[in-house]
């Protein structure tokens, strides 16, 4: 096993960066800070990352990802927003139904470019959260009704196993998965932290999982079988998210919090809220672009 020190990427602190994603053909990065509503897009010059623009939105932001018309697709407190490459907003599906203690989290496309989004509760409520795949033909497919948190999302390099998180109980579910059909078996344990919280996650080119650890300052790979590996040093103890990004794909980007941390903590740690980079030995692999065929599915 190996450790690995991320070093600083960014000049902003964030109050919860997350979800970062790599547009290879632009050589660009999108992530979003949940808490300010608000979607970043950037370039990557070196190891640091140059914020290109910022999109707001009321209420707070899960996710973003790209479409592959030059849109993104949003998920805002509680619905589904496309971004057209000319400012015009539209909006998706309610994905938090009105009244209901949650707002939308993370969330990915597979590797088909349907987009996948789950929830968390606001409150103390546990074990009714959702996991979401919204269909090519506007429908929503409910993957999962019991979570807490729903958190990071991942496939294998050959697209056959998905692996999704839930942070509150530090499980990882693992489960088959047919991009061509769509089709999924039931979920399985995978791997449960119990020194700080699983969130964001990434695959790399050998099906290593890459987990942000939240209250731990940390990512940490796990082979394929489960087996702890090399270990990247944050610091920042609140790490978010991770993604593997750069030209060849051997670059670690990691989103942090400044949230839920004491003016002692602050101080200690006054990088906590910036976006990270480690490069390592090992590739990624290019993230799917959302399918621009789900775009008959908006309504006005």
């Amino acid at each position: 096993m190996t450790e690995y020190q991320a070093t600083r990427a960014s000049s902003d602190r964030h109050i919860l960066a997350e979800g970062p994603v790599w547009i290879a053909d632009l050589a660009t990065v999108i992530w979003v800070d949940i808490e300010k509503g608000s979607v970043f897009t950037g370039r990557l010059s070196g190891t640091s990352i140059i914020e290109i623009s910022r999109y707001s939105f009321e209420g707070q932001v899960g996710a973003a990802v790209p479409g592959d018309d030059g849109s993104l697709l949003v998920a805002t407190h509680d619905r589904l927003v496309r971004l057209a490459p000319d400012g015009h907003r539209t909006d998706g599906p309610i994905i938090v139904s009105p009244g209901t203690n949650s707002r939308a989290n993370d969330g990915a496309c597979d590797p088909a470019g349907r987009f996948l989004v789950g929830t968390l509760a606001l409150d103390d409520r546990e074990g009714q959260e959702v996991l979401y795949r919204w269909e090519t033909n506007g429908s929503l497919t409910t993957m999962d009704s019991d979570l807490t948190l729903s958190n990071g999302l991942a496939w294998s390099p050959d697209g056959t196993l998905m692996y999704s998180t839930d942070t509150v109980p530090g499980i990882i579910w693992v489960r088959d998965y047919d991009v061509a059909s769509g089709e999924f078996g039931s979920r399985r344990h995978h791997l449960h932290i119990t020194q700080g919280f699983p969130d964001g996650i990434c695959v790399d080119s050998r099906g290593y999982l890459w987990v942000a650890i939240w209250g731990e300052g940390e990512v940490r790979s796990f082979t394929p079988s489960g087996i702890a590996d090399d270990t990247v040093r944050v610091p920042a103890p609140h790490v978010s998210s991770v993604a593997f990004v750069g030209a060849d794909l051997n670059l670690l980007l990691i989103t942090t919090a400044s949230r839920d941390l004491s003016p002692a903590e602050l101080e200690q740690h006054p990088d906590a809220g910036c976006l990270f980079i480690a490069e390592l030995p090992t590739a990624g692999f290019p993230s799917t672009l959302w399918a621009s065929s789900a775009l008959a599915a908006f309504v006005r």
